[in-house]
């Protein structure tokens, strides 16, 4: 299979790729084309139909796998396909492997670093709330397969977890640093933080907002999901419940960043820093996947790390 990230203008291919999106549209001359989204693991191509309805292009929906003929040209700086032959493939004729971003890291190893941490949380309520999410299996195996974001940072799948792991790590290491913080609090915040990520993102290969999502958004889920599953454990201390769900409310550290609350606690606090971090962290680390390692040119400006970048010269 030829990747998405290897293709060149000027090349023409025949490969599978998921749809991952296709609207109509109309040319300055009122003639209708189709603008479509192809997706592998490695991206996604803009993709044009520009003859719709002629011998050879098919019917085909948004996610549909579909097999391709077409010319690689290239459009405002940016690769783009003039799609000739479309057709919707069958199971069996693809791997969808091949077209779902997946955590360069191994799975099974982060879930069982992250269970680890979840065994060092010595609070006898809040070891139970924990062990009643992540024993679950189910729960698991929707956990492992999530990713965190649309788009921005750690949206593949294993991005969730991979998230929640870098977040819980770098809490870990505040705990150590700063005596003040309640490291069984901040660690059972981190872990949970993102958890309404579940319910605001639906599953791949779609990766889109959910009806939920849309109207409440993963804080506000994430926090009414684990005070849901406070009640159903007794004696859980009312003060307790209050400054958990503020952590998860507040983890975004500022009201225009989408946070309900500005952290009051020292724990919301630490868990805003270590949440941002992994997350910059990781959206410069996507920046820079496609840019050569001995290439020091100035990439642009970047809407998300709002500045100019370049890669490192050493």
């Amino acid at each position: 299979m030829k990747y998405i990230s290897t293709l060149r203008e000027g090349e023409r291919i025949n490969e599978i790729f998921l749809c991952k999106s296709k609207q109509t549209a109309m040319t300055k001359s009122g003639k209708p084309y189709d603008n479509v989204i192809l997706q592998d693991k490695t991206g996604t191509l803009d993709a044009k139909i520009w003859d719709v309805g002629s011998v050879g292009i098919e019917e085909f929906d948004a996610m549909d796998y579909i097999a391709i003929t077409g010319d690689i040209t290239s459009f405002q700086g940016n690769l783009q396909c003039s799609i000739k032959r479309a057709r919707k493939v069958n199971e069996g004729e693809y791997d969808p492997a091949d077209y779902l971003p997946v955590s360069d890291k191994d799975v099974e190893v982060m879930y069982k670093e992250l269970m680890g941490f979840i065994g060092s949380v010595k609070n006898q309520y809040l070891s139970q709330l924990l062990h009643s999410f992540f024993d679950n299996k189910e729960f698991e195996r929707r956990f492992k397969f999530h990713s965190a974001a649309k788009s921005v940072h750690h949206g593949f799948v294993g991005g969730l977890l991979e998230h929640t792991l870098g977040v819980t790590k770098n809490c870990d290491y505040f705990a150590k640093m700063y005596p003040v913080l309640n490291r069984d609090l901040l660690l059972t915040a981190a872990i949970f933080h993102d958890i309404g990520k579940l319910k605001e993102l639906s599953t791949f290969p779609e990766n889109d907002y959910t009806d939920a999502g849309q109207l409440l958004g993963h804080i506000m889920i994430g926090a009414e999901w684990v005070g849901d599953a406070i009640k159903s454990i007794d004696g859980f201390p009312v003060v307790l419940a209050n400054e958990l769900k503020h952590c998860i409310l507040a983890h975004h550290g500022e009201l225009e960043f989408g946070s309900p609350k500005k952290p009051a606690l020292v724990e919301a606090l630490a868990l805003s820093f270590a949440d941002n971090i992994d997350a910059k962290m990781e959206t410069f680390r996507e920046l820079l996947v496609n840019v050569p390692e001995n290439d020091i040119k100035w990439q642009g400006y970047n809407r998300f790390m709002e500045t100019n970048f370049r890669r490192t010269s050493v």
